[in-house]
């Protein structure tokens, strides 16, 4: 059958789907002997495959990894980092980081701590990463100042960023930190680019640190366990997978229907 290259490559652990785009814009991928062109289909049981010029195979395909890492400070959530620092694969071994297509879901600032999914599964990043997908991410958030009732409350309503209002959110204070600052619990249901620095900012109290809790029922610390150190991965549980499945096809559903109203 007949799919988009991306697609395949990110079915088989190649790429995730945008990392497969810039492959294919970068001339590095081929189809029988001819250099891909974006949104071009291919077989993969009759049709050769090339990327960097070898061949590709069902048989290739490696082993379905799915990790969830606790990023430290400092470290770029990138697959390789040009500028020298250090990137999340290279908190990983080599067996892990090298020939298997790992590479991180969505994205945590360098500056930034905690929890962050790795995974080979092109196709679940690119569910997870989609716009209307709305997995709430739990964050520790300590400020400059302490907020008052009004302004937590014109943050879980929304505020207009770069012309667009964010979508609800949940905050709550949890203690002061010290004498000028305040810790935060801020639950988020979007992925905008620095999205809470730039609310925290905007409402008049920036962010001293950020660290990011959960992602969904996926926890750092579950209940009754020791928090994962910072720089340290483990392999999601059965629940763990069930939940990133289940809300994984919701979307595929969600999309499905979306593109079927347009035929």
């Amino acid at each position: 059958m007949d799919e988009r290259l991306q697609k395949i490559m990110a079915t088989w652990g190649i790429a995730s789907r945008r990392q497969a785009e810039q492959m294919i814009l970068a001339k590095r991928v081929r189809v029988n002997g001819n250099i891909a062109h974006l949104g071009q289909k291919a077989n993969p049981s009759c049709d050769c495959i090339e990327v960097d010029g070898k061949p590709i195979k069902p048989s290739h395909r490696p082993v379905p990894i799915y990790l969830l890492l606790n990023k430290p400070t400092g470290v770029e959530t990138t697959c390789a980092e040009p500028s020298g620092r250090r990137s999340v694969l290279d908190l990983l071994p080599r067996q892990l980081r090298m020939g298997q297509g790992v590479h991180p879901v969505g994205r945590l600032d360098a500056d930034s701590t905690g929890a962050l999914l790795l995974t080979n599964d092109g196709e679940l990043t690119f569910r997870l990463t989609h716009p209307r997908h709305h997995i709430p991410k739990t964050y520790e958030v300590w400020v400059e100042g302490h907020p008052p009732e009004s302004v937590l409350k014109a943050w879980r309503q929304g505020i207009i960023l770069s012309g667009r209002k964010t979508l609800p959110a949940q905050v709550r204070r949890l203690q002061p930190r010290t004498d000028s600052q305040t810790l935060l619990e801020v639950i988020l249901f979007e992925g905008r680019n620095r999205q809470i620095r730039k609310v925290a900012e905007q409402l008049g109290y920036p962010v001293v640190k950020l660290h990011r809790r959960a992602i969904g029922s996926i926890q750092l610390n579950p209940p009754g366990e020791p928090e994962l150190p910072p720089g340290c991965y483990r392999p999601l549980t059965p629940s763990e997978m069930q939940f990133l499945r289940s809300a994984g096809q919701s979307l595929a559903s969600i999309c499905q229907k979306s593109s079927q109203s347009y035929i």
